[in-house]
């Protein structure tokens, strides 16, 4: 792809691409299937409440093509923020043309600016070889945490 990735915050009137975003995701990965009403509500309570988390859509040439969310974590040891991507998608015909690691490096800019920011985590399924690939590429290392989880 020869168009360049833009970046933009996310309003309520993406709602519908977002979701549809993280249904696509949740099948793709894990085969499973979200309850729609369930997460449009959530995408919804996002987007209405900051403290909750925000998102971010990359567009080519003004067509939406990936988006993905930040939710923020206190660090005593830090004394800062860290901030979390979650829910990354990028639309297939979008994948490795630039898309995410635009997405990312608005994202690091925005840590970098913030001086109560100390940097940005992530979580990948341990089979998600090609996400892991772009991560590494981009600077992060998966080495230093193993994440576990309980849910109800």
């Amino acid at each position: 792809m020869t168009n360049k990735t833009t970046v933009r915050n996310a309003s309520c009137e993406d709602v519908r691409f977002i979701l549809q975003c993280q249904l696509d995701m949740a099948w793709e990965t894990e085969q499973f299937r979200l309850s729609e009403e369930v997460a449009s509500a959530g995408v919804q309570a996002a987007l209405n409440d900051k403290n909750r988390g925000f998102y971010i859509i990359a567009e080519v040439a003004g067509t939406a093509a990936g988006c993905l969310m930040i939710t923020r974590e206190w660090s005593d040891w830090r004394n800062a923020w860290i901030w979390w991507i979650q829910s990354v998608y990028v639309i297939p015909a979008y994948r490795r043309s630039g898309v995410f690691s635009t997405m990312y490096q608005h994202i690091r800019q925005l840590v970098h600016d913030d001086p109560e920011s100390a940097g940005i985590r992530l979580y990948v399924d341990n089979t998600n070889q090609s996400a892991r690939k772009v991560y590494t590429a981009l600077g992060m290392n998966g080495d230093h945490y193993t994440t576990f989880e309980w849910m109800k």
